[in-house]
């Protein structure tokens, strides 16, 4: 499978993001392609310099069980992501009221902080959002500084924890020691 031949099946796709959960082709094999913790591309040792293609085939990510692969209608290769596929670089609050926040990762994918874009905190304390399926994106740590500067501390059954909200939905960020 070369990597040209992958560009020619993607590229006549309209949609941002094309349906990859419904399609499930023949396994193909690995490429060396690999997206490094920090959201890098490599292809055979070698950074991707095109942000089109990079955005082209995050287009086509799918995770399965603890593996990544770019899939198109017709075949499914295997890559390597050291950490997460994504990164979460950028938010703002939509609108005067602050009641949503609006997350965008290195890729540009924008979503609002909502119970379909949860975050989670890992036992490492890596914090990561899911961004679409079953995709998610690190958070990026001056994002996590800002949103710890916004955050409130609330007390409950669980000690003292940090928190914002975003479309009614509480987000933790960690919780404090009593």
């Amino acid at each position: 499978m070369s990597l040209d031949k992958i560009i020619g099946q993607l590229s006549g796709h309209e949609s941002k993001v094309p349906p990859v959960e419904l399609w499930d082709p023949p396994y193909c094999g690995e490429m060396d392609i690999v997206i490094k913790a920090d959201g890098s591309w490599f292809y055979n040792g070698t950074v991707f310099k095109r942000i089109a293609l990079v955005k082209l085939f995050a287009s086509v990510i799918k995770k399965e069980a603890d593996e990544y692969f770019l899939v198109t209608p017709v075949e499914k290769i295997k890559i390597t992501v050291e950490d997460a596929p994504f990164v979460l670089t950028q938010w703002q609050w939509q609108g005067d009221a602050k009641l949503a926040m609006l997350a965008a990762t290195n890729l540009d994918d924008e979503f609002v902080l909502d119970a379909d874009h949860p975050i989670s905190i890992e036992p490492s304390g890596s914090i990561y959002v899911t961004v679409r399926r079953n995709l998610t994106a690190k958070v990026h740590r001056n994002v996590y500084y800002q949103w710890i500067d916004l955050a409130k501390e609330e007390s409950n059954k669980n000690g003292t924890e940090l928190c914002f909200y975003s479309a009614e939905q509480r987000f933790v960020l960690g919780v404090l020691d009593n």
